[in-house]
């Protein structure tokens, strides 16, 4: 009898093991594209940003699985940066096989945009400069792009991407942007293109633009040259990621004069916690951002991806 129940509760440990594998397999893979969705908007322009996935694939499939849920026929998806946690061909391979996995569950039109940890392999303390250019074309490989700044259009509608041209080197810190003086001359031309008054422009940062002078965490030292360039431009809207602060409505700043939001994370989020160490925690949320365009109206929308919940609802229009 004694050796009957023990039988019994292998089993029942084993049933419960399997179910539970079950469970997190499918958490954690593509949902089925005939998965009930809501209806597609109809809408001029719908597009995701996810910034700071750092190859967290799991996250990163949760986040793709509700936005499809959400929209099935988003036109767009930009990933603004620190797409790999180190710019090395094994992160972007895992990178590169999660969005193939997902080809049905995501746009034909993927944005990826460089950070700071593409410039990043732990096993390097400070690159070379010929490190930076292996880094870069690690990226550029990676992004399907000819330069780390490259701008497109969807739907007529203009995306610009600006980038750090150096990273973790014998020239520049870790964190911050390098935004060359050629790359702001065409950030001008690219804001011109085609401009007409009132119409939203997309411009993506991984950085946040602070040059420090406020006190703070520094962004790009061309901070200042940037914001410059932006100000006479009303209808940008840039967005930015890179501190995993958490997302909340105080992301979206308006017209100041130009709007600025701040992404949130999909690796993990900060939150401030003076009973921890160093102030701070380190949260696994995992959220981004949904868009949606009419005319010259811009809705955006904050989504926690994990709990499948609005966080918030910005109107924006100029």
């Amino acid at each position: 009898m004694k050796r009957f129940r023990v039988l019994i509760i292998i089993a029942v440990i084993l049933v419960i093991g399997i179910i539970a594998t079950l469970f997190i397999k499918n958490q954690n893979s593509p949902v089925n594209k005939d998965i009930k969705t809501a209806e597609i908007p109809d809408v001029d322009l719908s597009f995701g940003v996810f910034g700071d996935v750092h190859e967290n694939v799991d996250s990163f499939q949760k986040a793709i699985n509700d936005m499809y849920t959400i929209n099935p026929g988003i036109n767009a998806l930009v990933l603004n940066g620190d797409s790999v946690d180190q710019g090395i061909e094994k992160q972007y391979e895992s990178m590169k096989k999660i969005i193939d996995k997902n080809k049905d569950l995501l746009p034909n039109k993927i944005i990826k945009n460089i950070g700071n940890h593409e410039f990043f392999n732990y096993n390097i303390e400070v690159n070379s400069k010929e490190q930076v250019q292996l880094f870069i074309n690690r990226y550029l490989d990676f992004a399907g792009e000819d330069k780390v700044y490259h701008d497109t259009w969807v739907n007529n509608y203009h995306f610009i991407s600006l980038g750090s041209e150096d990273g973790n080197s014998e020239t520049l810190n870790s964190v911050k942007a390098y935004i060359s003086p050629e790359q702001q001359m065409w950030l001008k031309e690219k804001l011109a293109d085609k401009y007409e008054k009132g119409k939203p422009i997309f411009v993506f940062l991984h950085q946040h633009l602070s040059s420090g002078k406020n006190g703070g965490w520094v962004g790009s030292d061309q901070a200042d040259e940037v914001r410059q360039i932006l100000d006479k431009y009303p209808e940008v809207i840039l967005f930015t990621s890179h501190t995993h602060r958490d997302l909340t409505e105080s992301s979206v700043v308006l017209y100041q004069p130009f709007t600025t939001i701040h992404t949130g994370a999909i690796h993990y989020t900060i939150i401030p916690d003076e009973n921890s160490e160093g102030g701070r925690r380190n949260e696994p949320y995992i959220k981004g951002l949904y868009v949606e365009v009419n005319g010259n109206k811009v809705t955006v929308k904050g989504r926690d991806f994990k709990e499948k919940q609005w966080i918030f609802s910005k109107d924006i229009s100029k």
